[in-house]
């Protein structure tokens, strides 16, 4: 009984080993990768002196850590000042961009330069769609020192010119609510001197069309009531086109993107236009100061299209360009704001 019990008591402790030695071994501890970390000297672009050298940079640091670091370094010169570049003469480089993935070694120098003061794009955005608004309106109610005394406070007699007041004044309180709730603005901020050119030229032409608009002596269209309504109803499309094309583009990146997509047509007519042109929001501008000089009839609304034209044909086309050269199968279709001309 007693070797029967131990033979059984050894088989079963050889089966214990078995199972033992069959089951896998864990594996060791796998050794932490050691961190390269970078030296980064900023230098001054112009005098080419060494600002600041920072001696233990994680290679994950983006420009945007950089700058961080320069700002506690140089108080004034806070991160949406700078400018930092590998070459003098080269690009900015973007906040979002590594500091491994650049072509530097673990040694390398920036060059720095002051931007000057900045202001937020929706600032300027508010502050050069406010002031047209306004500035309309005190022509619109012929205040003081606008027109003789004798018109001070009065209206006009002919119906179109309400109409454009009311066109007018709904083109401009649309691009500030977009401003607020629509728009998702990629750069954050602008130099501040733009913020007086910008607002100079918006302000300085809704005087001018206002003064000639409202003006006690206007003359009403050649054609009368029906070059007016075929004008307003062009407007209300353009207006309606505007806003759809706006929409669209802000549901095509998410929420502090800065990624980059190609937009293409939706469920929503008025984006179709999307298949001829690749800056259409421009194109259904353009409209609507085109259909608005039409409906006054009036000469420096005539030129402030004209020039705003020119304006936009020059941003319509870099973005075009942008997208052709970002992506490979870009549609060949396209032009950049009038279909199959420009």
């Amino acid at each position: 009984m007693d070797a029967l019990a131990l033979e059984a008591k050894n088989q079963g402790t050889g089966d214990a080993d078995k199972k033992s030695s069959s089951r896998p071994r864990p594996k060791p501890p796998k050794k932490a990768k050691r961190i390269v970390y970078f030296e980064v000297e900023i230098l001054d672009v112009k005098t080419k002196e060494k600002l600041v050298l920072f001696d233990k940079v994680e290679p994950t640091a983006t420009i945007l850590d950089i700058k961080a670091l320069f700002h506690k370094s140089y108080p004034k010169w806070y991160p949406a000042r700078q400018s930092l570049r590998l070459d003098p003469k080269a690009k900015c480089l973007r906040d979002e961009e590594i500091l491994g993935e650049l072509p530097v070694g673990t040694t390398t120098s920036f060059y720095f330069c002051d931007l000057g003061p900045q202001v937020s794009y929706a600032t300027v955005f508010l502050t050069e769609c406010t002031g047209p608004l306004i500035i309309y309106l005190m022509f619109y109610l012929r205040m003081p020192f606008i027109y003789p005394p004798k018109y001070d406070f009065t209206s006009s007699k002919h119906w179109v010119v309400h109409l454009a007041c009311i066109c007018h004044s709904l083109h401009y309180i649309k691009r500030l609510l977009e401003t607020m709730f629509v728009h998702r603005i990629s750069h954050g901020t602008m130099p501040l001197r733009n913020i007086f050119k910008n607002c100079g030229f918006y302000w300085c032409f809704a005087a001018w069309m206002a003064y000639y608009i409202n003006h006690p002596l206007y003359t009403t269209p050649y054609y009368g009531q029906q070059q007016v309504k075929t004008a307003l109803y062009i407007f209300l499309f353009c207006q309606l086109g505007n806003f759809s094309i706006n929409v669209a583009i802000r549901n095509l990146k998410q929420a502090g993107s800065k990624a980059k997509k190609v937009p293409y047509p939706t469920k929503n007519p008025f984006t179709w236009i999307f298949f001829l042109v690749s800056c259409p929001n421009y194109t259904y501008e353009l409209g609507t100061w085109i259909s608005f000089t039409v409906m006054t009839q009036c000469v420096p609304v005539a030129f402030f299209t004209i020039v705003a034209f020119v304006q936009m044909t020059i941003w319509a086309r870099g973005k075009h360009r942008g997208y052709l050269k970002e992506f490979r199968d870009y549609p060949t279709l396209r032009a950049s704001i009038l279909p199959f001309v420009l």
